[in-house]
């Protein structure tokens, strides 16, 4: 969970004081996704969770962990470049 993607995620305006969050490893998804996530729930955002938590335990590759994070930002509204 703490290997370095191959290209990081920059969540904008989504951290503290609206500042942009960048994402470069599954246990950073995980925390932007519990800590600054604009949603309290979602379907996507449930899967990228489950995502990173199959990360953790060996059942998914990081770069699955990278595009759920991205497919929980369209469904968030959240503008990212990634």
């Amino acid at each position: 969970m703490r290997t370095l993607w191959k290209s990081p995620v920059t969540l904008h305006a989504i951290g503290e004081d609206g500042e942009d969050v960048v994402v470069d490893t599954t246990l950073g998804a995980s925390w932007a996704l519990i800590e600054d996530w604009p949603l309290e729930e979602g379907p996507v955002l449930d899967k990228a969770l489950a995502v990173c938590a199959a990360v953790s335990n060996g059942k998914a590759k990081d770069e699955d962990a990278r595009k759920a994070l991205i497919d929980a930002a369209i469904e968030a509204g959240v503008n990212y470049t990634a």
